[in-house]
């Protein structure tokens, strides 16, 4: 992967990236991208590859996925399930956040 100027992805909320871009943007082959799709862990926008967006933080997820894959030895199935249960870890660390400033 290069880290070129013109290979940056603007990282917002409202950002979207076509399906071969994101491809592209993170090196990870199209199959492995259309698995997890089926799997659910990545949401595109559009009823088929020609039409898919997906939002900017989609290439996180994506890139994430191929670093646990390379690392553990995962296969895609099994970096979905990893990949979830890190979001509910996100999403239960940021709760924690919000109640301890609430008594502090």
């Amino acid at each position: 992967m290069s880290n070129a100027p013109e290979d940056a992805v603007c990282m917002d909320d409202e950002g979207t990236l076509s399906y071969a871009e994101l491809v592209t943007a993170s090196g990870v082959p199209e199959q492995i991208v259309r698995e997890m799709v089926s799997y659910g862990v990545l949401m595109p926008r559009g009823t088929d590859t020609a039409t898919w967006t997906f939002t900017t933080r989609s290439l996180v997820v994506v890139r994430k996925a191929r670093r646990l894959q390379h690392d553990f030895e995962l296969d895609t199935h099994a970096v979905t399930v990893v990949l979830r249960y890190l979001e509910r870890i996100e999403a239960l660390e940021a709760q924690l956040r919000v109640l301890r400033a609430q008594l502090g």
